[in-house]
Parts: C-alpha cells; structure tokens; sequence
C-alpha cells in the first residue's frame, strides 16, 4: 500500500517539473543556454521515467532499489550538468532554483521510501503493478513534464536552426 504522503510528495514534483518548464519558457530558454541545457531536461526525464517503468514493472526488491539508486546519482549528476549549462548565462532566477530544490531531493525521498518498502531479495522478477496504478503516475507525468519538455526541446530546435 502507498501511504498518502506518497502520491503527495508525486504530485508536488510534478507539479515542481512543470513550473520549472514554466521559468524556461519565461528565460527564453531557445535563445539563452539552449539545445545543451534543453537535451540535459531530456536526460533526466528519461533517468527518472526509466526508474519509474523499472518501479511499475519489476518486484519491489533489494536489487531494483539498488537499480534505482544507480539511476537517482545518474539523475543527480545530469541536475548538476543541466545548472552548469544555464549558469554561464545566468538563466536561472532565484525562484527557479527553489524549485530545483524541489527536483532535486524528490527522488531522493522516493528512494528512501523504496528501499525501506523492500523485500530483503537481490534478485529482479517481473511483477508489474495493477493497470490504474500505471496511469496515475504515467498520464499526469506525460502531461506535465513530458509535454512540456517536447515543446521546450522543439523551441530550442527552431531557434538552433534560424541562426
């Protein structure tokens, strides 16, 4: 059973995912720090939404919290990137990097939560989750973050290519 703070804790980074487009959008992200820091947003999203499919689809063991351990620093390192590729141009306003803060310490909050949560094997088995668990953690996060990251990284496209 998930706990309530759980889908909480999902729905604020969420929503923290979307704000954080929000901020790129207002810098004008396709004219500033560009494809570089645009293709890192991409990389995260797909470190964080390859754990989540490895969540949903394997038994919750020792062995996938030490995968997804992997994929959280993996996560971590492309944050670091993606702030060094925006400081040379001072992109980041201080209310964007609260909200960094925010992406940056869910994962972390959702790991402590899984290891805790699992059992003490180190072996990975298939053992998907139930249809409606998939999409309430899949259809708001296309929606809000993966959306968003496709018209960010087609503005960056434009821009790239009208130089």
């Amino acid at each position: 059973m998930i706990p309530w703070t759980m889908p909480t804790l999902y729905a604020i980074w969420l929503l923290a995912g979307a704000l954080d487009f929000h901020f790129h959008r207002r810098t004008d992200i396709a004219h500033t720090s560009s494809l570089r820091e645009s293709a890192l947003h991409g990389v995260q999203l797909c470190l964080i939404g390859g754990g989540t499919l490895a969540w949903l689809l394997l038994e919750h063991t020792f062995a996938l919290a030490a995968v997804l351990g992997a994929v959280v620093v993996a996560h971590a390192f492309a944050g670091y990137w993606d702030t060094v590729s925006a400081d040379g141009v001072r992109r980041i306003s201080p209310a964007e990097q609260h909200i960094h803060s925010i992406l940056d310490i869910a994962p972390w909050l959702f790991l402590t939560w899984i290891f805790w949560q699992a059992a003490p094997e180190w072996s990975l088995r298939l053992d998907p989750q139930p249809v409606h668990v998939w999409l309430s953690l899949l259809l708001p996060a296309l929606l809000l973050t993966g959306a968003p990251w496709i018209h960010e990284l087609s503005r960056c496209l434009r821009a790239r290519r009208s130089l």
